[in-house]
């Protein structure tokens, strides 16, 4: 699978548009729209798109061709600056288990009164969906770009892997629980110095559908600016 954790090297090709220009350049066009296509198809996905709960998620998971599909969609984001603020960490197979046993461990060790019912209450979480992609913010803090533009990237690009795991037939669910918020946890999973976790993001087919829940009007979410 293609590698989408970092940058390209220094020196390696990276494509820029044909004709680049920025603030303070004239446009290299003269102001004809190009001729678009609507596709029905996108906005019915974007319409009909929902978190699944956990439990809904099934085998099978997407396959290799699949996750780097869904992993280079989300790498399309807006990056002001193309600093590339965020990576991901996939959890997948046997990994699941492993990886829940060390949580538990740390859990246990952080909750000795823990009641024993809940010992490998973590690998349980992991083994629910087939795969599980941790969303992994890294803003640069000595970028002219600010901080909060970079975390906005990464949480973009989690909304974009969601579509693009929708648009492939998968359900997925984006979770931020305490394996994400605890440093320990996190650095158990690879989530290094200066990083956060962004989310859990788990992917499987859906094994149930249900209803839409009530999403806000227009009218309480939009205001029309005026002079006024």
């Amino acid at each position: 699978m293609t590698d989408l954790s970092r940058p390209a090297p220094h020196g390696a090709a990276v494509a820029t548009p044909a004709v680049p220009h920025g603030h303070g350049q004239a446009p290299a066009h003269d102001g004809t729209p190009l001729p678009v296509s609507v596709a029905p198809e996108a906005l019915a996905l974007l319409a009909a798109r929902r978190s699944l709960p956990l439990r809904s998620l099934v085998d099978p998971g997407p396959s290799e061709a699949e996750l780097t599909t869904i992993l280079s969609l989300a790498a399309r984001v807006p990056d002001h600056g193309r600093l590339v603020p965020w990576r991901f960490i996939l959890l997948q197979g046997d990994a699941r288990a492993a990886a829940g046993d060390r949580l538990d461990a740390l859990y246990r060790a952080q909750n000795p009164d823990l009641p024993p019912a809940k010992g490998d209450m973590w690998r349980t979480y992991l083994m629910r969906a087939p795969v599980t992609v941790v969303l992994v913010s890294r803003p640069d803090p000595a970028a002219k770009v600010p901080e909060f533009n970079q975390i906005l990237s990464a949480g973009a690009a989690g909304m974009a892997l969601v579509t693009a795991a929708a648009a492939l037939g998968y359900g997925a669910q984006w979770l931020l629980k305490w394996p994400g918020r605890d440093p320990q946890a996190a650095a158990l999973l690879g989530v290094g110095a200066g990083e956060r976790v962004a989310g859990f993001i788990h992917l499987g087919r859906p094994a149930e559908r249900p209803s839409d829940r009530p999403r806000p009007s227009l009218e309480q979410v939009v205001t029309v600016w005026t002079p006024d």
